[in-house]
């Protein structure tokens, strides 16, 4: 099953701190999930002024409750970067 990932950080003044803080842990941790195939393509969601704000993911997994269990481990998660995350199941075309 395909979903579509959509998580926004924090909007708080230390929200940018807390993504850089967390980040090479959620990108090692993404290319590995990556390298298995779960995560099909992501990256971070740009501000109109250039700024990370959050992130859109579309990943595979064989469950909602897989994707549950994957994001409660991801360091964004674990260190209050994201703070509002949509999940929607897709079903990508190409």
């Amino acid at each position: 099953m395909q979903f579509l990932i959509t998580a926004y950080d924090g909007k708080d003044d230390k929200a940018l701190d807390r993504r850089l803080a967390a980040r090479d842990s959620h990108l090692a941790r993404g290319k590995t999930f990556s390298d298995l195939g779960n995560i099909l393509k992501g990256g971070a969601i740009i501000s109109d002024a250039g700024a990370m704000i959050g992130s859109a993911l579309l990943v595979e997994f064989d469950s909602r409750e897989e994707v549950d269990k994957w994001l409660e481990e991801d360091p964004y998660v674990a260190g209050n970067v994201w703070n509002e995350i949509t999940v929607v199941q897709v079903k990508l075309a190409f």
